[in-house]
């Protein structure tokens, strides 16, 4: 049985093709200039293994998307009216998409150059890149964007914990190093940082494969506070900074590890509740796997600072050195469009996944938490 046939007297269809769009400076003319050139990157190290082979929480079904993306991430678009799709300016878009899909990763160079964008980062964040900063023109000439409804600040956290070799499940992780790494997203730069130890009470003497690891000295957690006082500390240099008063916030980590398990277990050492400001956070590994569309094993830290075209910036797994290169990370990402929104919570103790359908909400002002009983 033959298949797929032309009909013997009907002639073929000629397909028409149709000429490229033209990519044009939009009425801004100009976008996020390069950054300097890093220091080259160090070897993987241990704790990020360590930390990749620990068991994930179950991820539930549905896929999570930054809000702000191209025309193939459902329709979510900064136009005033984003369910009207039958305007001619998405006709446009998704031509234009077409084409850079079909560009050369030199071509891709030369065309973000011309708009003073960065070039650095492999060939699908610069399509990823060319396609949002486009889009952002075109929907701008339609009607101004208006940014007043998003985050002032991220508070960027990344905690070292006390570990042993080989991660033996029993052990009990008390954090060691309390950092906040303040971006700015208006500015999109680093404006503050915050950097306390902890003194573990658990497991007070360091294993030797922390000590290496971590960096962080027998006598520097010796001299340090414990957890509820260096809590109060934050909840104070927060608080000066009028974060969820004057200004809106959120927290943003690298996985669901810090808030999940690391800070939810140190509460429950120090016999505090978990603080309110801490429930809700972005993680931005979802966040960056589903924005430039890859797989989850190509979401850790140094990879994804690879695939940007940066390397990292300082000693892995000192706490506050890893939440600048993550800061670094989710300043690139904002300047290629994603509009970085908070996608995980701790509810009732079990961690959840928040939906990209969420409304945008700030974290609330900080307030130390109660003992518990």
């Amino acid at each position: 049985m033959a298949l797929l046939h032309a009909h013997p007297c009907r002639p073929r269809r000629r397909r028409r093709t149709r000429p490229a769009p033209a990519i044009t400076n939009g009425p801004t003319g100009g976008g996020a200039e390069p950054g300097p050139a890093s220091p080259p990157s160090p070897p993987l190290s241990a704790m990020e293994e360590q930390k990749e082979n620990r068991p994930q929480a179950a991820r539930p079904p549905g896929k999570l998307q930054c809000r702000v993306s191209d025309q193939e991430s459902n329709g979510k678009n900064t136009a005033s009216n984003p369910n009207d799709f039958s305007d001619p300016v998405y006709k446009e878009i998704a031509m234009t998409n077409g084409y850079i899909n079909r560009m050369t990763r030199d071509e891709l160079r030369n065309k973000l150059a011309e708009f003073k964008l960065d070039t650095r980062g492999v060939k699908d964040v610069l399509k990823k890149r060319l396609k949002n900063y486009y889009k952002k023109q075109k929907l701008m000439q339609k009607e101004p964007i208006n940014g007043d409804g998003y985050y002032d600040y991220i508070c960027v956290v990344d905690f070292e914990a006390t570990c042993e070799e080989g991660n033996p499940p029993e052990f009990i992780h008390e954090i060691i190093e309390f950092p906040v790494v303040l971006l700015n997203t208006r500015t999109l730069e680093i404006e503050d940082t915050f950097q306390q130890y902890v003194k573990p009470e658990i497991n007070p003497k360091l294993s030797e494969f922390c000590v290496g690891l971590t960096g962080i000295t027998q006598d520097i957690v010796d001299k340090a506070d414990t957890f509820p006082q260096v809590l109060q500390n934050v909840v104070d240099w927060m608080r000066q900074r009028e974060l969820g008063t004057k200004y809106s916030y959120c927290m943003l980590t690298d996985g669901s590890w810090d808030m999940s398990k690391f800070l939810n277990i140190q509460c429950r050492v120090s016999r505090i509740k978990h603080p309110s400001f801490a429930k809700k956070w972005i993680n931005i590994r979802k966040s960056y796997g589903n924005f430039y569309k890859v797989p989850r094993n190509q979401t850790k830290l140094m990879i994804m600072l690879e695939k940007l075209g940066m390397s990292y910036d300082g000693r892995p797994h000192s706490g506050l050195d890893d939440s600048k290169n993550i800061a670094r990370i989710a300043i690139r990402m904002l300047q290629d469009g994603c509009q970085l929104r908070v996608n995980e919570k701790m509810h009732a103790g079990q961690l959840m996944t928040v939906s990209s359908a969420a409304p945008l909400e700030g974290a609330p002002a900080p307030q130390m938490p109660r003992y518990r009983n």
